[in-house]
């Protein structure tokens, strides 16, 4: 794998981690309530569920970490990228327009980068 495919990875395990903790820690604060664009109300009544998703998220990042550790990580790095492919898509289509290019995009760039220089 080169570097700049490595590079590309570890961006989207920087951002998975990033939304780790803004879901889980940050949530009802007010970095996190003004990054979300939040009430406060509407953040105390929904930090469990952003708990959940920024579980989910680190995760992802767990798995694309493993799958560049790993000798012959190039299956796990496939799977993790598409599952946050997936997920950005369907967020970017249900939840949020952004979610395609914070979320989506950088795993298609990387995912691209990987299966190209294979």
């Amino acid at each position: 794998m080169n570097t700049l495919t490595t590079i590309a990875i570890s961006l989207v395990i920087i951002l998975h981690l990033s939304f780790f903790v803004l879901e889980m820690f940050l949530w009802k604060t007010p970095y996190g309530r003004k990054t979300f664009a939040l009430s406060e109300d509407y953040a105390k009544q929904s930090a469990s569920l952003a708990a959940n998703m920024g579980l989910y998220n680190s995760f992802l990042a767990a798995g694309l970490l493993w799958g560049l550790l790993s000798t012959g990580g190039f299956d796990a790095l496939v799977f993790f990228l598409s599952c946050i492919i997936i997920a950005g898509l369907y967020g970017g289509l249900t939840t949020k327009r952004t979610i395609l290019w914070i979320q989506a995009l950088p795993a298609v760039i990387a995912l691209s980068l990987l299966i190209l220089n294979t």
